[in-house]
């Protein structure tokens, strides 16, 4: 392709796609899109926090990118000129979450922009509580959404570069890494006036009606709606594998019927939870700028089918993060939302890079060569789906090898932590990158 053929963002121009000034989604043929604000058809082809002042190592005030960065450059806004030159030269057109925006304008040609609000971690930390019990069906979360989303999505209601915002980052929708309480079963020990869990009971009553049934399955010491209801503790009857990876269906190990009714019970809630979060983050955010897309809560794995359907009647694009080397499965799970997708974060990590990598998602490679042949075929081989719109690669520089706030110490970077580029890899980037448009267009096909 050559470079008349492209807009300023890099999109492709193609007959009778519009230029509407803002970032949009259509499906063409089958093939979802971006369309850019000039009317190229766009993927958004990104890298995660590229910033001056990254990663302070953990329990200090030092920051060593920042400082290998400002003694070669000698100024912020020298840096933000090389970094979004550099990005270019590497066939990416777009900024992931945590970066600095004011790369996005500082090379000779615009970078797109996707920002992050952070609504539910933001109003939990101010709880002091961890999602899902900062509880997102009390009228304040509603009030704090529509503030949060007002202070840092609407000062950029009218800037064509920002393609839009995901609502958070990798929060619980059921047993994780993080605990193994279902989102049910978490709402049902919090206090007895809350409106979560008022929430819970509701549907449990809207599901069982009798309550010797419900008991019958969830063996409570209760004998009525109303003791369930001044009850402080409910302990799980059942629990079940954590969500892992594309595991969808994460209770194989029995056909036991009580279980597999409580388990659906803890699914229907978690859809009745994602269905609240997304209304009303969704709201918020468009209300503050009706101009940019919502690109949703970046999961950390596949989650209930339930939640998948939730996202999708609100969202304009489902986002997900895939630590794996292959990520169809999970583009496949999310084609149920009906909704095109972008891959927040994915990576490789070389263990010839010098970094203990000892901490961190995602697989380990023996050097820089099967980073790049790693990222090659994991993009080539999402780009076949016809609903796989973006990919942001985490993340722009390595993180210390003393580790970073919560002690990752790995190699994900494109760059050193002294700022040196890993050549091999940035050479398949640049490569992929390219190619990417052609490849996906043919992604209806495959």
């Amino acid at each position: 392709m050559t470079e008349a053929s492209r807009t300023r963002w890099g999109g492709i121009v193609a007959e009778r796609v519009r230029a509407s000034g803002y970032f949009r989604v259509e499906q063409m043929e089958g093939v979802w899109w971006f369309v850019d604000p000039d009317g190229g058809l766009f993927l958004s082809k990104g890298i995660d926090a590229v910033n001056f002042d990254h990663d302070c190592i953990q329990n200090t005030d030092r920051f060593p990118y920042r400082e290998v960065c400002q003694q070669k450059y000698g100024s912020r806004e020298a840096w933000r000129a090389a970094a979004a030159e550099r990005l270019r030269t590497w066939g990416f057109n777009s900024l992931g979450a945590w970066s600095d925006y004011k790369v996005a304008s500082a090379g000779s040609a615009p970078l797109a922009v996707t920002g992050i609000v952070d609504i539910a971690a933001s109003f939990c930390s101010q709880q002091q509580a961890a999602w899902p019990s900062g509880d997102a069906f009390h009228p304040d979360f509603e009030i704090f959404a529509r503030k949060r989303a007002s202070d840092i999505c609407g000062p950029h209601r009218s800037d064509a570069g920002f393609i839009g915002w995901f609502t958070d980052n990798e929060l619980r929708w059921a047993p994780d890494w993080r605990g193994r309480d279902e989102p049910l079963t978490v709402f049902l020990n919090e206090k007895v006036a809350s409106p979560g869990r008022k929430a819970a009971i509701n549907m449990l009553r809207n599901r069982y009606g009798n309550f010797r049934e419900f008991k019958s399955i969830w063996q409570v010491a209760a004998d009525s709606w109303r003791e369930l209801a001044m009850m402080r503790v409910t302990k799980p009857p059942f629990i079940r594998q954590r969500l892992k990876g594309e595991d969808v269906e994460v209770d194989r190990l029995t056909t036991d019927a009580r279980r597999a009714r409580f388990f659906a019970d803890c699914d229907a809630f978690a859809g009745a939870l994602a269905d609240r979060y997304f209304q009303v983050t969704v709201a918020a955010i468009k209300e503050a700028d009706p101009n940019h897309l919502v690109l949703g809560c970046r999961f950390a794995y596949v989650p209930q089918q339930s939640v998948i359907k939730a996202a999708g009647r609100y969202l304009d694009v489902v986002s997900f993060n895939c630590y794996e080397y292959d990520a169809t499965p999970s583009i496949k799970a999310y084609v149920r939302s009906g909704r095109p997708c972008l891959i927040g974060e994915f990576s490789f990590r070389g263990d010839d890079s010098g970094l203990p990598n000892t901490i961190g998602a995602g697989p380990r490679v023996a050097s820089q060569a099967q980073r790049a042949r790693s990222f090659d075929r994991y993009v080539s081989i999402g780009l076949k789906h016809p609903t796989l719109i973006g990919y942001h690669w985490f993340l722009h520089a390595d993180q210390p090898t003393e580790g970073r706030f919560d002690g990752e110490n790995s190699n994900y970077g494109v760059v050193t932590i002294d700022d040196v580029v890993y050549d091999e890899l940035t050479r398949a980037m640049a490569g992929v990158n390219e190619q990417a448009e052609e490849v996906h267009r043919r992604g209806a096909k495959y």
